[in-house]
């Protein structure tokens, strides 16, 4: 799913909005949460009950990026098993075929992809050493790039196992996160580009830093999509279902079609700009630097 916003959508998450803010008594803390939860109900004026957001902070969150894209990233249960945050996106290449090569000509950096002995992107034998591809593969030369999302039908030194981060949009969660609120690989999301008024459908495909999304979604949502140089430092959010997929790869098709019921279940773009204008302004960033918009 691709779509612009509904008009006005998440002018409130942007700028400061004159809001309805209801506080309802505390209830205990969802599993994984730092501290009690914080209940709110936000309703914007017009909006009907069964549109108002009801809100609850789970934790702040560091996304180890350095300064230039803030810290103490506040992660939210908006709804029943629904989670929300709003950072930036850095580009993930982790999947395709072309990622990485020994010569360091891929879509990536390979330094990006670990090192010796410990190479989280790239697929490697019993010995540590990443497999290459062979002249039946996509790309012969290249390393296989992995992602922690995989088919498990296809052999390990098979491309095609892994997500494809230029075909498939996904987003990139830390485990202690996803594993702290109950978000599995293969969960469904839906990712917001705030600045261009996009919205996009991602599965959960892999394990690494938070605000991070594949190449495929980032040319979904309009952001700079060059694993090495691109993304945005701010002005993304993100809205995952935990427990929603089936732990299995998804084409993009079925991202789209499978994304859409849940998130039209969960109250859809009504709902969505409702819990948007809601969240607290975040921290001020440091001017960008030349390789981010």
């Amino acid at each position: 799913m691709k779509r612009s916003w509904a008009a006005g959508l998440f002018a409130g998450a942007l700028l400061p909005a004159a809001m309805a803010i209801a506080q309802s008594a505390a209830t205990p803390a969802p599993p994984g949460a730092t501290g009690p939860a914080q209940p709110t109900t936000n309703a914007a004026p017009g909006n009907s009950a069964s549109e108002a957001c009801e809100r609850a902070l789970l934790t702040d969150f560091d996304p180890n990026k350095g300064d230039l894209f803030g810290h103490d990233v506040s992660i939210w249960s908006v709804g029943k098993s629904a989670v929300m945050f709003r950072s930036g996106m850095t580009i993930d290449a982790d999947g395709a075929p072309n990622a990485y090569n020994p010569q360091n000509t891929g879509l990536d950096d390979l330094s990006n992809a670990g090192g010796p002995g410990h190479w989280d992107g790239l697929a490697a034998d019993r010995d540590g050493n990443p497999i290459i591809q062979g002249p039946d593969d996509p790309f012969p030369g290249f390393y296989i790039s992995q992602t922690a999302l995989v088919d498990w039908s296809k052999g390990r030194n098979d491309p095609m196992r892994y997500v494809d981060a230029s075909k498939v949009p996904y987003i990139v969660l830390p485990g202690v996160l996803s594993r702290r609120f109950g978000i599995r690989l293969g969960d469904f999301a839906v990712v917001m580009n705030a600045r261009r008024g996009i919205v996009a459908d991602a599965i959960f495909a892999d394990i690494g830093t938070l605000g991070e999304g594949s190449i495929a979604l980032a040319n979904d949502l309009g952001i700079w999509s060059d694993a090495r140089e691109g993304g945005t430092r701010g002005g993304v959010l993100y809205l995952i279902y935990a427990g929603s997929g089936d732990h299995q790869p998804h084409s993009a098709d079925e991202i789209e079609s499978e994304t859409n019921k849940i998130f039209q279940q969960w109250g859809g773009m009504e709902k969505l700009d409702t819990c948007a204008a809601g969240l607290p302004s975040p921290p001020h960033f440091q001017r960008a630097e030349r390789n981010f918009h």
